[in-house]
């Protein structure tokens, strides 16, 4: 990903900064139950990411007998907002929780505390995101794999970053070493050719079909875009592919050139975002202005000498 200025545009914050709570609050959770969810909630991550099969349900009843009388509903939301903690530290979540942002800074702690004294979720973090990928997954309906868009409780998706500032992280950003992961978001991308193909052939249009471009492949990064497609009518459809092996919540990682063409050319711009790839892909599109549909959030300045 290339270097960004720091820009106004692109530092509106994210759903999932901290929210904190008055420890006086009758809905505080003790340190032993924050403790002993986050416990639960890490162990089913790593299951998950070393590949393990788990039943979320029974966990949560497991913990549920430990706990000062908590509901499954709120040791879900608790899960739900450990899920945005650790995006917020540049891990991956565990599948079906979606991340849930207003949580306490006793739970911010925690599970930072945590991941620094857990030196296997950290190594299976790391394997996972390192692990290759040779070729996109083969799939017999590649039109199938199309879903709906997730939605925020705000109706909006969740935070995409752009390289510019964020607050610094004791552990490195996972989610965005995956993102620099070249061969995977070169199988992504040729998945989403086959997907274009598909899509024209269906339509009645072989002759677009057959004029598909690869563009990061046959002029390189610089574009602003990954493929070059067509509507039915022949108009040209620009996308940018990101892929991802976790799941449709995780955050997309856009460059300045990707965000100055999305808006120059919103008409024809879309992302297609890849997740689960690896074990079950599938996809949701996002047209038009990439600023209008991502809360865009600055990860990195760039510095010169003064």
């Amino acid at each position: 990903m290339g270097q960004l200025f720091p820009a106004d545009d692109a530092s509106t914050g994210s759903h999932f900064l901290p929210v904190l709570y008055d420890a006086r609050m009758p809905e505080s959770w003790s340190r032993e139950e924050v403790e002993a969810t986050v416990a639960t909630y890490l162990n089913m991550l790593d299951q998950e990411l070393r590949g393990v099969s788990f039943n979320k349900s029974d966990a949560r009843r497991r913990l549920r007998a430990i706990l000062d009388g908590r509901s499954e509903g709120a040791i879900e939301r608790k899960h739900q907002n450990i899920s945005a903690i650790l995006i917020e530290l540049g891990f991956p979540y565990v599948s079906g929780y979606k991340p849930l942002s207003n949580y306490q800074r006793l739970l911010y702690d925690v599970v930072r505390d945590r991941l620094l004294d857990s030196p296997r979720i950290v190594e299976s973090t790391r394997a996972r995101v390192e692990e290759p990928i040779l070729d996109p997954p083969r799939v017999a309906d590649v039109l199938g794999r199309l879903v709906q868009r997730p939605k925020t409780r705000e109706q909006r998706a969740e935070s995409i970053i752009a390289d510019t500032p964020r607050p610094p992280r004791p552990i490195a950003n996972y989610l965005e070493i995956e993102a620099r992961n070249r061969r995977l978001g070169l199988a992504g991308e040729e998945f989403a050719i086959r997907f274009e193909e598909e899509r024209l052939w269906r339509a009645g249009q072989k002759r677009l079909a057959g004029k598909i471009e690869h563009v990061a492949r046959t002029r390189g990064d610089g574009e602003g875009y990954d493929i070059l497609s067509f509507e039915e009518s022949g108009e040209e459809r620009l996308i940018e592919v990101k892929t991802t092996t976790f799941g449709p919540y995780t955050p997309l990682f856009v460059t300045r050139n990707e965000v100055d063409v999305s808006e120059e050319r919103a008409d024809e711009y879309y992302i297609y975002r890849l997740f689960d790839f690896r074990d079950d892909p599938k996809l949701f599109l996002v047209p038009g202005e990439i600023a209008m549909s991502f809360d865009l959030e600055a990860t990195h300045f760039v510095a010169r000498l003064a």
